[in-house]
């Protein structure tokens, strides 16, 4: 929990991983490639005394984490969100059992979700369905610019990823979180495009699409699109290091938020260990958008509790304390049809 002037914040850290990315793990020079982009973000974007060296960011462990969201970061609540690229490090790159194991000592603070490439077809199906029992999943991370053999990303709609789709409502998993965002060295570009969400969102109503990063650099994209489909969060890994290095652009990324999909669909989260959680939960909470930017309303103190943790415990039914709950319809996007049903669907 955060406090200041008088409130207090409860904090669901939507986005984190433990990964390996030391030398030993690394199976080629894309692995090197990928983590040094990583590293680039994080000095680029952190303050100068919230940059770790280089050997610790390669891997940090689950102590070093548990550290830096609970005991020091304000986290109440943390979920992670894997990204394995077997094709760049030899035991992948999110170390997916000693997360489980941490998540299974802590499970009042930790989520786990896992992931999965639709085009491991039949097989890649059966695991899913190993994982979601052993795992007990609520939520998938899917990294769709991921490198397989030959192929180079998929989309959400492609029909091996629908398969999956349904059966991760067949297996009661609702919260569907999909990278869409900036480019990471070497994967490509267009793999990462928001166009795919608008079309399986429309046809699974009984999935929440979670989209990290908002689609950046592709907001406006992604904006008309999640303000048409009720089911679409916006994740805000990657956009919430721009409130310290370029608050303006900052501003103009939550304003733009608030205005298109409202205070109940956005999910705060650090990306951790791209940065860490308390600066930037101490620097949201003392946001506001500059007077002069006259487009978008202030925000207000309620607007950033959802947005900090409540509307994240909405979809994760996570128990917040009766004193720190404000009414929130994050995990209640409404009642619609969906193309070719014969009834009305509830999400």
């Amino acid at each position: 929990m955060y406090s200041k002037d008088g409130e207090n914040y409860y904090v669901v850290d939507s986005h984190v991983a433990i990964w390996d990315a030391r030398e030993a793990n690394l199976k080629n020079v894309h692995g090197k490639q990928f983590i040094d982009c990583f590293y680039d973000y994080h000095k680029n974007l952190s303050p100068e005394e919230e940059v770790w060296d280089y050997d610790t960011y390669t891997y940090y462990g689950g102590e070093r984490l548990m550290k830096d969201l609970f005991q020091d970061g304000y986290v109440d609540h943390a979920i992670f969100q894997p990204a394995l690229l077997t094709a760049f490090y030899n035991t992948g790159f999110g170390q997916t059992e000693e997360a489980l194991a941490l998540a299974g000592e802590h499970p009042e603070q930790l989520t786990y979700n896992h992931c999965y490439d639709p085009r491991n077809e039949q097989a890649g199906l059966e695991q899913l369905r190993r994982d979601a029992e052993r795992m007990g999943l609520r939520g998938v991370k899917l990294y769709t610019a991921e490198w397989h053999g030959d192929s180079r990303g998929y989309k959400l709609d492609d029909k091996w990823s629908r398969r999956y789709l349904e059966e991760c409502i067949e297996l009661g998993i609702t919260n569907i979180h999909v990278h869409k965002g900036p480019t990471i060295r070497p994967l490509d570009r267009d793999a990462f495009d928001v166009a795919d969400i608008d079309k399986v969102a429309t046809d699974y109503l009984d999935l929440n699409f979670v989209v990290e990063h908002v689609g950046l650099p592709r907001l406006e994209d992604f904006c008309w699109i999640a303000t048409q489909e009720s089911n679409v969060y916006g994740g805000l890994a990657v956009a919430m290091p721009f409130i310290h290095t370029r608050p303006r652009y900052f501003a103009q990324i939550i304003g733009e938020l608030l205005y298109w999909i409202g205070e109940d669909k956005i999910l705060f989260s650090s990306d951790y260990a791209l940065w860490t959680p308390k600066w930037l939960i101490e620097k949201f909470v003392d946001f506001q958008i500059p007077e002069d930017m006259t487009e978008y309303a202030p925000i207000t103190v309620d607007q950033k509790k959802k947005i900090l943790g409540l509307n994240a415990a909405a979809l994760y039914d996570l128990d917040v304390p009766e004193s720190l709950r404000i009414p929130t319809s994050a995990a209640d996007p409404g009642v619609e049809v969906a193309a070719g049903a014969k009834e009305t669907v509830a999400s």
